[in-house]
């Protein structure tokens, strides 16, 4: 893989995405960014361009129209350079029971999660196979294994996630290119000034959230390597396994943990 990597970041503007790209500049590497939030994207390229003197590229991007999505990928191609690591950060949750779910929520969590992460996937690949390197790594969530109340479709988007990668991980094996899948658990970020309204699950579960930036620092640490998952917190990764392996039984004994929402 290129010495001097083009990162493109979506979901770019706050959160594990912005700490991303400043990690990502202190390499010496040129961060993409990509966000709906174009001022915000501004004012994080300026910011990485005094903070660690080099350059990063902003594009507004809505992650939700797929013809927006070709167009901008186009444009950094032919106006920063052929795209070594896709870093598929952008993505949101809606925590309802399910007969309380409104359909354009569903709607519009599978089209950024899961349809908005493959366009953009879709949109760098032929030119990684082409160059016969590349690393495309897709922020999940511990949700893509261990599912709880409220978290249906929320979770249903994350297993596509999952899944997804797990298949084009060994379709592109053979081209050079590095298929990676990051589960964390909750992070302490705004995602859940959209997810958590009520603010109830976000107090209950405050001591065990992780740090935008021990996030960032797996995933960006890991760009030059062939690592399958990265999974985080190691407790939560050990319940996840445990799950699989006696769904029933962790259902009943944690039936208390999976209903915080």
């Amino acid at each position: 893989m290129n010495d001097q990597k083009i990162v493109v970041i979506t979901g770019a503007s706050s959160g594990i995405g912005a700490d991303m790209a400043r990690m990502v500049a202190s390499k010496g590497w040129t961060p993409v960014l990509m966000a709906r939030s174009f001022d915000k994207l501004e004012h994080l390229r300026n910011e990485i361009k005094n903070d660690y003197k080099t350059t990063a590229h902003s594009f507004q991007l809505d992650i939700q129209d797929k013809k927006n999505i070709e167009a901008v990928f186009n444009q950094v191609q032919h106006e920063v350079g052929a795209i070594d690591v896709l870093i598929n950060n952008a993505g949101y949750g809606i925590f309802d029971y399910f007969e309380d779910a409104k359909m354009e929520d569903i709607e519009g969590m599978f089209n950024t999660n899961v349809l908005g992460l493959m366009a953009c996937t879709k949109a760098v690949l032929p030119e990684m196979i082409k160059q016969k390197s590349g690393h495309i790594i897709n922020v999940a969530s511990q949700a893509a294994k261990l599912a709880t109340v409220k978290g249906s479709v929320y979770a249903a988007t994350k297993h596509a996630v999952l899944g997804f990668a797990n298949s084009l991980r060994m379709e592109v094996k053979d081209h050079g290119i590095y298929v990676t899948t990051v589960n964390p658990g909750p992070i302490q970020t705004n995602f859940f000034t959209i997810a958590d309204k009520s603010g109830q699950y976000e107090n209950n579960i405050a001591k065990w959230m992780l740090q935008p930036s021990e996030v960032a620092t797996r995933v960006v640490s890991a760009i030059d390597k062939p690592v399958r998952e990265i999974n985080l917190p190691g407790w939560m990764e050990a319940g996840s396994k445990l799950y699989q392996l006696m769904p029933a039984i962790v259902e009943r004994l944690g039936k208390k943990a999976f209903r915080q929402k």
